[in-house]
């Protein structure tokens, strides 16, 4: 039997695209009968214990060192996971060690495995360097861009293998010089059983929330700059001259929340546009329900021209329709016309010309939203991607007993 000890950077109770996406790799790789253990690093924050059982998953928790200056904080993080991590192999003896980025992770992964001779995988769901120009604590091409960078590179030289989450990205890491034949795609994917077809909208919620006789654009999700929430918002006015009813309903938080609204007052719009805040994780589908069509208006960067992200198709699964913008992401994942609409990114006009021709030809929205869901069913499901991991596992494993 398979024994394959993950490391990661947070996992769940904590809520966010990272943990949902680890906690379906789990279940489908124990699924296929191996053995999965789940360490946590320091970033997890701390915890009420050492060992943490969470939704029939057990999770091993790393201390939270002092915090320090940028490079000791970092220096300290991977001191800590190596601990751990040399502690827990030795007494769970995996097969494989699979480090789940960042760099942070592979890293120690990467010297533990040396040390008590365990093959290392790496899976990269994004570059640590682009996610830091998003968040705004760096910028493309800066010292620390591209120490970032280089750190990434270093460590996929010296891995077994590395598996990525979309077409997109593995380009960019054979472009670094590592062989195609060592990098393998666990394309993102949705556990459909998971979701249910989108419901009536709740009258009470409805009229709480002001929509009532109302046609609604909509996003649920954490409002970063790279979603695009300000172009939405730039397209609103002359969507609403078009379409009076119309009305924006924005179900989250995050960075971009007081710029958002400030937007709206500016744009004079504020009195169309709902914030919801967050909402807890089992009231989501009820504020989904609300929404008729919704935007997913990701502007065009590194990030989001090679990750593919998870919402386009959680709405498939539940037979909801969308117009997103048509960056490399999210053209690796829909098909314009069939499963969704695409509109030229970064085009407040192209954006508001999907939308309202979205709105015009309801009578295509059942065809729709039957091919989303069958694309999830049949392709974009979490069975067909957990089973490319395993000829790279037997191979390694393989490897390791001659």
């Amino acid at each position: 039997m398979m024994r394959i000890l993950h490391i990661l950077d947070h996992s769940i109770p904590l809520h966010s695209g990272y943990t949902f996406r680890t906690a379906a790799i789990l279940r489908g790789q124990r699924a296929l009968g191996w053995d999965t253990f789940h360490l946590t690093s320091p970033k997890q924050g701390a915890t009420a214990a050492d060992i943490e059982d969470v939704d029939g998953l057990r999770f091993y928790r790393s201390p939270v060192p002092e915090t320090g200056p940028a490079g000791i904080n970092e220096l300290r993080l991977m001191r800590a996971t190596e601990t751990r991590l040399e502690q827990l192999a030795r007494e769970l003896k995996p097969d494989v060690l699979h480090a789940h980025s960042p760099v942070l992770n592979a890293i120690p992964v990467i010297r533990v495995g040396r040390r008590l001779g365990i093959p290392v995988v790496y899976e990269i769901r994004a570059f640590w360097e682009d996610a830091a120009v998003d968040h705004g604590t760096t910028a493309e091409g800066s010292l620390r861009y591209r120490a970032t960078r280089a750190m990434e590179t270093w460590a996929l030289k010296r891995i077994d293998h590395a598996f990525t989450i979309c077409e997109g990205l593995r380009a960019d890491i054979v472009a670094r010089g590592i062989s195609p034949t060592k990098v393998t795609v666990i394309p993102n994917a949705v556990d459909v059983d998971g979701f249910q077809l989108s419901g009536e909208a709740d009258t009470g919620l409805r009229h709480e929330l002001g929509l009532e006789g109302c046609t609604t654009v909509g996003f649920v999700g954490s409002f970063y700059a790279y979603e695009g929430l300000d172009l939405l918002l730039d397209a609103f006015p002359a969507l609403l001259q078009k379409r009076p009813d119309l009305r924006l309903l924005l179900v989250g938080g995050g960075p971009q929340d007081a710029n958002l609204k400030a937007q709206a007052q500016r744009l004079g719009v504020a009195d169309k546009v709902v914030f919801t805040g967050r909402v807890p994780h089992g009231e989501v589908s009820r504020y989904y329900d609300q929404i008729d069509l919704l935007a997913y208006p990701r502007h065009s960067m590194r990030l989001t021209e090679l990750v593919t992200p998870l919402k386009p198709l959680e709405a498939m699964a539940q037979g909801r329709l969308f117009v997103a913008s048509d960056v490399g992401g999210h053209k690796e994942l829909i098909r314009d016309g069939e499963t969704g609409k695409l509109f030229k990114a970064g085009s407040a006009d192209a954006l508001a010309s999907a939308i309202d021709e979205m709105l015009a030809h309801r009578e295509r929205w059942p065809e729709m939203r039957a091919a989303g869901r069958t694309f999830v069913e049949k392709v974009r499901n979490w069975k067909n991607s957990v089973a490319n991991y395993v000829p790279v596992y037997q191979a390694l494993t393989q490897r390791k007993g001659a």
